[in-house]
């Protein structure tokens, strides 16, 4: 073995914890003086100029949002105050933008890849961004290591070769939270056949507030009415080679022909406490809500009718945050949304410019004035107050006024805990990644299968042992499939201890003690997220318009 090099941070200190933001308590609110954390995610934002250093290659088309005045059967102002749905009929112009991840800006969009589901509704009360993907789950769960996961699925910072599996499987093989989204991005709901026939979910737990300052939990769900559509791995190489840019053009071509795609909006609502009855954490991003257990619930209708007049000034330059929230909406203390909330608007102050809030796109539909100032591209003042003189507050000689604060001050539970660097203690990264298999489609099944195996076949031999492993952790019959598809066996891998930072429960220590002999989950009764009917799309001579 080589010397050992620790990490350390650009100060030279050493880093004695890359994989947890500073909280109050392991799964409390995050703290400002996360100085390693601010350092490594300001970085990483800065890392590209000027196209986004994710998402780069994407999509943008316009249309309204409809509310039913209704949560389900109920009427929304049980739950939340905002404006935007609490009238039956009442619309709201919407912008989304559709993208894929890893790729550049001229990538493919035929890729085995996340793809960005990010819509901006244009309220009375401001902007709304919900910032969400096609997957409903995600990689990691704790902002700090976004961009360490990032990296890995960039080109190689040496050969620039892109995604490169041994890269890819290095880092997924150490992170098991990564277990359920690798049984979605590697089977065909990574591959969807249009941006139009692919669900959008907002993946982390925001919070709603009502009148009274009563919260609850909330995750949401964006339905396709086309349905959803995926191609198999092997179709891929068969498109890319036609259209680099075929979910664009398939979706304007429909809203050009009149044929405007429209996505149902639900969701799932959940007491606003930790829940110590559930196995899982609901702040925790790698995992998704029993539908059984929280039935998804209607709020409304979304229709794409427009597409941008100038893509560079409606599609690149369209910028979006979650902190960008109404009155009646509110972050959770979700350690990937704290981050993402200081990480997308800090990216695009630097990447569009100080003042990209007042381009067009991205300007609210409704008053603005503030006292921010100047800057590069500042091309009108914002509103002041009677005197324009005064661009501070507060003042007595005619400056902006704080508003009126709502009748409750305080809101959401009660939170006492250590500050330090703590894992959630409920992290269960294999039981929904095992659900997910056995709830999959046969052809989503022998899809995955085929599509791990081929990029297993090209990683290490010790990655590919560690894989293996999670695997048969996940299921049987996927870890015993995947292991022949890349000639290891069931004795090869089954010695191996847990990782080091990993913290088995009963369940796992018990699947451990019988890997590959602990048979199928039971998944009877559950619904899970994500798991509405695929169409297989069969690519033609012109996938275009599938």
């Amino acid at each position: 073995m080589s010397e050992r090099k620790d990490l350390t941070t650009r100060q030279g200190h050493p880093v004695y914890d890359n994989q947890n933001l500073r909280t109050v308590g392991p799964r409390g609110p995050a703290t400002l003086e996360n100085y390693h954390f601010l350092e490594k995610m300001s970085h990483f934002d800065r890392e590209r100029i000027p196209e986004r250093v994710v998402h780069a290659r994407g999509a943008t088309a316009f249309g309204h949002f409809e509310a039913t005045g209704k949560v389900g059967d109920e009427p929304i102002a049980k739950y939340t105050r905002a404006k935007l749905f609490q009238e039956a009929g009442k619309r709201t112009d919407v912008a989304l933008r559709f993208s894929t991840v890893a790729g550049g800006r001229d990538s493919s969009e035929a890729v085995r890849d996340p793809r960005g589901f990010a819509l901006k509704f244009y309220t009375e009360d401001g902007n709304w961004d919900l910032v969400g993907n096609n997957l409903g789950v995600f990689f990691i769960r704790d902002a700090i290591k976004f961009p360490d996961f990032i990296h890995s699925q960039k080109p190689d910072p040496v050969t620039f070769e892109r995604q490169v599996p041994n890269r890819v499987f290095d880092f997924i093989s150490q992170s098991p939270e990564a277990m359920h989204m690798v049984m979605l991005v590697f089977s065909p709901r990574g591959t969807p056949a249009s941006y139009r026939t692919m669900q959008g979910f907002g993946v982390n737990t925001y919070k709603w507030v009502n009148a009274a300052g009563e919260t609850v939990l909330v995750k949401y769900h964006w339905h396709p009415k086309q349905g959803v559509k995926s191609w198999a791995g092997s179709d891929l190489a068969t498109v890319q080679g036609q259209e680099l840019g075929v979910h664009t053009k398939d979706l304007y071509d429909a809203i050009l022909a009149g044929d405007h795609p429209e996505w149902d909006l639900y969701v799932q609502i959940m007491e606003d406490h930790d829940h110590p009855e559930l196995d899982w954490d609901p702040l925790d991003d790698t995992k998704t809500w029993p539908e059984n257990d929280f039935p998804l619930r209607h709020v409304g209708t979304m229709q794409l009718n427009r597409i941008p007049g100038n893509f560079f000034a409606e599609s690149e330059q369209i910028a979006f945050g979650t902190g960008v929230l109404v009155d009646g909406l509110d972050f959770s203390d979700d350690k990937m949304l704290v981050g993402r909330t200081f990480s997308y608007s800090d990216t695009q102050r630097y990447r569009v410019g100080t003042n990209y809030l007042q381009l067009p796109v991205n300007a609210p539909q409704t008053r603005v004035a503030t006292n921010l100032r100047d800057g590069e591209m500042a091309y009108y003042v914002d509103e002041a107050g009677d005197n324009p003189s005064v661009n501070y507050e507060p003042s007595v000689t005619g400056g902006l006024e704080e508003a009126e604060k709502p009748s409750h001050v305080e809101q959401g539970p009660m939170i006492e805990g250590r500050i330090g660097r703590g894992r959630i203690p409920r992290t269960n990264d294999y039981k929904q990644a095992g659900e997910r298999f056995q709830l999959s489609e046969q052809w989503e099944k022998d899809d995955l299968v085929a599509n791990l195996s081929d990029a297993l076949n090209q990683c290490d031999r010790h990655i590919q042992e560690r894989m293996l492993w999670h695997l048969y952790m996940v299921d049987d019959e996927l870890g015993a499939r995947v292991g022949e598809g890349i000639g290891i066996g069931l004795d090869e891998v089954k010695s191996l201890e847990p990782l080091a930072t990993q913290t088995l429960n009963d369940e796992e220590r018990e699947r451990l003690a019988n890997l590959g002999q602990n048979g199928p989950r039971d998944v009877s009764g559950v619904e899970m997220t994500h798991c509405v009917p695929n169409e297989r799309v069969e690519v033609t001579e012109s996938p275009v318009g599938a």
